[in-house]
């Protein structure tokens, strides 16, 4: 499908808390149901574990040294939240700070996690993150690229690989009929909120395709390492590494072994 570009989602505009509310329980239900929380996982690890297509960038230990992970319009705060509970069965340390640059679906986001001590939720705005370069290990963003137009998808991509020492991944759905399909008839079973019927559909239309992300991603300084693909085709999500980075001359012994990495 060609990529629609002159439709704006009820996300994007003014917000009712209560519809808003509803619309992040769906999105957060999906997340879990349909594999958004497994598919950054899976990116996450690939990443932290060297498990990728340059096995000798990134591994770390993440039990004796925590993870930083900034999210980048993190919505409900869903992925986050359920990552820090994957990690934590697992003995591993992890923290995430969360922005989003709409004020109500922050108030959102604080009543749905609560008081979490791994996980602090901020205000951001504009295109720029106020944080230092490579602040963080891994810069994550789910649902948040197919709302942005190609230059501004750059922009950010470019701050996210600037805030990022280890890497970046981009979750999001893929931009195909059958999925297009999948979400309008899904949200027509399990909800009535009218913002998920709106934006499910429109935003697969609005999505792009994992090769159109790696060429903004190449425009942003960042090459593809890895690629994970939903149980149902209908989204993915790509690890990223700065485009100049080279395998160390010796793996750190601590970071030997992916099993002491990242186990289960």
């Amino acid at each position: 499908m060609r990529r629609v570009t002159d439709r704006a989602e009820y996300l994007d505009g003014p917000l009712e808390h209560d519809v808003l509310e509803a619309n992040l329980r769906d999105l957060a239900r999906f997340n879990r149901w349909l594999g958004g929380v497994a598919l950054t996982r899976r990116a996450l690890v690939a990443l932290a574990t060297g498990f990728h297509s340059m096995p000798r960038i990134g591994r770390i230990d993440w039990r004796s040294r925590t993870l930083r992970l900034l999210d980048v319009g993190t919505g409900a705060a869903d992925i986050p939240d359920a990552l820090l509970s994957w990690t934590q069965r697992r003995g591993l340390r992890l923290s995430v700070e969360a922005v989003d640059e709409r004020h109500e679906i922050l108030d959102v986001a604080y009543e749905r996690v609560g008081d979490r001590p791994e996980l602090r939720l901020e205000h951001t705005t504009g295109d720029q993150l106020a944080y230092a370069s490579r602040s963080f290990d891994v810069v994550h963003a789910s649902l948040v690229l197919h709302h942005l137009e190609p230059g501004a998808a750059v922009r950010l991509l470019r701050e996210m690989a600037r805030t990022a020492d280890l890497g970046v991944i981009v979750n999001d759905l893929d931009r195909r009929r059958l999925a297009w399909l999948g979400a309008w008839a899904l949200t027509r079973v399990i909800t009535r909120n009218r913002y998920t019927r709106h934006d499910a559909p429109l935003s697969v239309r609005r999505a792009y395709r994992p090769t159109e992300v790696a060429q903004l991603a190449t425009q942003a300084g960042l090459v593809e390492v890895a690629r994970f693909r939903g149980f149902l085709g209908h989204r993915y999500a790509m690890a990223f590494v700065h485009a100049g980075a080279r395998p160390p001359r010796e793996t750190p012994p601590e970071a030997r072994g992916e099993a002491s990495a990242a186990p289960g």
